[in-house]
């Protein structure tokens, strides 16, 4: 996490002008937005971690306020009153949560996205960032690597909603002159917050189970291949995507997000490397066919060429750094 540190705090040195703007994250206290909202407070002075539960711990210099995107009216009335600059929009119900909940992660993702998009427009806010997924691929998408365009059939409500809200981001951009911008994230690895309700949250859990217990029981076959990224990573680039000029960004949809692609076999392996005597064992579940559908890696090159982007971590750093910090945690 130093390596964003010393990132989010060169940029406030080199945009000291913006480290007043105003902003808003909404999902605050799900995996990415823990972690985004700390790091974007280092860089701004008003940040606003928005949830419909208070979170645990916050950032000494964000403010948390309490609120449900599904209420268009308190949202704009936020929006308005805190004079709020930009939104990182990530409230959202996951793929095997959403699996289980149809109608509500319909509801909550598209709704919710609506919301926000036409009360930036009425509230005058100056830029917009919208998660999309690895999930709005599908059966027809090439799966290795998956291209910038081309088919995309997803099968799960979150990744439909998710194809949706691609679109209505553009369609706002374009007929609305908001300022959206977006990234398809692969499965994100954490040790700062336990993933919930995805169907890559095995990467996740794998490394908890194996400091704690020395074992795991994976809900995904040994050779299920998919993309996964270091949240380090996946915060960096975030921040990177909304700080780059607008006349460089060629895409108002998603741009594809990559860094390396493993399957629970080979990440048990690098596991096993460090904790001699670690083993797995595996019990696939609904989700194993949810991943089938999914790409074993990402072709991100429009993302290199427009704003620069390029991962830190690889697979064995991502796993030494991983089993440090759990272990100073344990």
């Amino acid at each position: 996490m130093t390596v964003i540190s010393l990132n989010v705090s060169t940029l406030s040195q080199t945009n000291p002008t913006k480290m007043m703007e105003t902003i808003l994250v909404t999902g605050a206290n799900g995996q990415i937005g823990s972690e985004l909202v700390s790091a974007l407070s280092e860089k701004y002075e008003r940040v606003l971690a928005t949830d419909i539960r208070q979170p645990e711990k916050l950032p000494n210099k964000a403010r948390f306020l309490q609120l449900n995107v599904l209420d268009k009216s308190a949202l704009l009335q936020t929006l308005i009153e805190e004079k709020v600059s930009q939104v990182y929009h990530l409230a959202a119900l996951l793929s095997a949560t959403g699996e289980s909940h149809p109608e509500l992660a319909w509801k909550v993702n598209m709704e919710g996205l609506l919301n926000v998009l036409d009360s930036c427009v009425h509230a005058g806010v100056k830029k917009v960032f919208f998660p999309s997924t690895i999930a709005v691929f599908g059966p027809s998408t090439p799966r290795n690597p998956a291209p910038q365009t081309g088919p995309m059939e997803p099968v799960t409500v979150y990744g439909i909603s998710k194809l949706a809200g691609e679109r209505w981001c553009e369609w706002y951009f374009r007929n609305k002159g908001l300022d959206v911008r977006s990234i398809r994230y692969p499965g994100l690895i954490s040790y700062k917050t336990k993933a919930g309700g995805g169907t890559t949250d095995y990467a996740v859990d794998i490394f908890f189970e194996a400091v704690e217990k020395g074992n795991y029981n994976c809900f995904l076959g040994p050779e299920t291949r998919l993309p996964m990224m270091y949240m380090p990573d996946a915060i960096k680039g975030t921040i990177q995507l909304m700080e780059a000029p607008a006349s460089q960004l060629s895409t108002r949809s998603a741009y594809n997000f990559a860094a390396f692609s493993f399957t629970p076999a080979e990440l048990a392996q690098k596991i096993a490397n460090h904790l001699p005597g670690f083993e797995l064992s595996y019990a696939p579940d609904f989700r194993q066919q949810i991943a089938d559908n999914w790409p074993q890696s990402i072709d991100d090159q429009l993302a290199k060429n427009d704003w620069h982007w390029t991962p830190e971590f690889d697979l064995d750093s991502m796993c030494i750094d991983m089993l440090q910090n759990i272990r100073k945690q344990a």
